[in-house]
């Protein structure tokens, strides 16, 4: 069985066009198949969109109590599929539902663990564009795996993968670089990208600034590392620079060393805003640490609708 896992929310421009392609895509294939739509807490008609869709023997609806984020959406979708290949894509239908053939038949022709997908000609604006290139690169340093587009959903996975995701646990995860850890064989395909069918984008910049502190934050100690050799740069300038203040007002005199004081100023404030941003990182990493030590759950599941059946040969 193929699941395909789409998390929702305010989408209810998309939703009915998106099982439309999704049938009309998945049919060629002759295979079981399940869609499981994850409502995200939507705040307009897709839950009950989505509840009429439910009545398809191949639809289930996991319903959650709020709105917990699109990565714990997907989780929440990962923890009920039921499928050996699992295909997460985006319900907006810039991820096109006819490129899911390919990456099945991609995963199962090389014996893949995970197919990601590269979006070719991307038409989204240059504010996304450019913060998306920004966490590529980082992503692909911090998790020592080379793939182009980590950003897009449209992706594929063994059942294994899945499951060690789930049974992780983590707060504030990103899908795509947790992958990583847990699937040997990894590669990534072209797909085509296209407008947004309806709707506006759920993912403005500031979200895409919090992913990116996700990714570092849950995969890295590089800003911990970068704060301590910056630490030590900055005091080995200081002290440095307080050896040439002492020489010049010893050579210039007392008059010279006066002319200096804005600079001894300039010199404490970088100090002092140093200190206040060693202390934002390391009280991050703490909050992070404590939300693990309560042990909350990623999401909470209100009802499944549906009786998911699949359908297929």
């Amino acid at each position: 069985m193929i699941s395909l896992v789409i998390p929702v929310y305010n989408e209810e421009k998309n939703l009915r066009p998106l099982m439309e392609r999704i049938t009309a895509a998945m049919a060629p294939l002759g295979r079981p198949y399940e869609v499981i739509f994850i409502d995200d807490g939507s705040r307009d008609s897709s839950l009950e969109i989505l509840k009429d869709l439910a009545s398809r023997p191949e639809v289930r609806v996991v319903e959650l109590t709020r709105n917990y984020g699109q990565h714990a959406a997907i989780l929440a979708g990962f923890s009920v599929c039921r499928g050996e290949i699992v295909v997460t894509l985006d319900a907006d239908l810039q991820n096109p539902p006819e490129e899911i053939p390919r990456l099945v038949g991609v995963m199962e022709e090389g014996a893949y663990d995970v197919v990601g997908t590269i979006r070719k000609h991307r038409r989204d604006s240059l504010l996304r564009i450019v913060p998306s290139r920004i966490v590529n690169r980082i992503a692909s340093r911090i998790t020592g795996v080379a793939m182009s587009d980590w950003g897009c959903m449209l992706r594929a996975y063994r059942r294994p993968v899945v499951e060690r995701m789930v049974a992780c646990h983590e707060h504030a995860t990103f899908i795509p670089a947790l992958a990583t850890v847990f699937g040997k064989r990894v590669t990534e395909i072209e797909v085509a990208h296209e407008e947004r069918h309806g709707g506006v984008s759920s993912y403005p910049l500031g979200r895409l600034v919090n992913l990116q502190f996700d990714l570092v934050a849950s995969f890295s100690d590089l800003p911990m590392k970068a704060l301590m050799y910056g630490g030590v740069a900055m005091s080995f300038l200081g002290v440095c620079f307080g050896v040439f203040l002492a020489v010049a007002r010893l050579v210039y005199g007392a008059v010279w060393a006066a002319q200096g004081v804005f600079t001894l100023f300039a010199v404490l404030f970088v100090f002092v805003g140093l200190q206040f941003f060693a202390l934002g990182v390391i009280g991050e990493y703490i909050g992070r640490i404590y939300r693990e030590v309560r042990r909350r759950p990623e999401f909470v599941i209100e009802r499944i609708h549906g009786d998911g059946e699949g359908t297929g040969p």
